[in-house]
């Protein structure tokens, strides 16, 4: 049931992106280019996502479990660290470079077009990446003895 759900939830999050137009590059990029010719619509989505954010997570924090009986595992960290502001900043220069975040490229893939494709196939290089590289600093840390 669980798989379904979210196959189900993330049908809707595609068709959200899609009707909103974050899968449009042109208008992403548009939002983002608060000197020139800036297209304010997407500051609306992004400020209805954040409305139902804030009750949605709000009614998560006073449950245990959730609505289909699983653990409910919320963010624990407060702190902006290092790690926060460059991954912060990477994904600003990505998005505002091609357009797409990780949502809306995967549901632009549907469309066929090479654009999303190509940063869809970057965005898993560098997620690959990452991950190689934190196993290997857990490596050399767990090789020090630990810390």
């Amino acid at each position: 049931m669980q798989i379904f759900m979210a196959l189900i939830v993330g049908f809707v999050f595609g068709i959200g992106l899609i009707v909103s137009g974050m899968t449009d590059p042109a208008k992403v990029i548009g939002f983002l280019d608060l000197a020139g010719s800036w297209d304010p619509s997407l500051a609306f989505v992004m400020g209805g996502a954040i409305v139902v954010g804030v009750f949605t997570f709000g009614m998560a924090r006073r449950r245990e479990r959730a609505l289909l009986g699983a653990p409910m595992r919320l963010p624990t960290a407060t702190k902006i660290d290092r790690r926060l502001a460059l991954g912060s900043l990477a994904f600003g220069v990505g998005w505002g470079l091609a357009g797409y975040c990780p949502g809306p490229a995967l549901a632009s893939l549907a469309s066929g077009g090479e654009k999303p494709l190509i940063f869809t196939l970057a965005m898993l290089a560098g997620m690959a990446l990452f991950e190689l590289l934190e196993r290997r600093s857990a490596a050399r840390v767990q090789a020090r003895g630990g810390a």
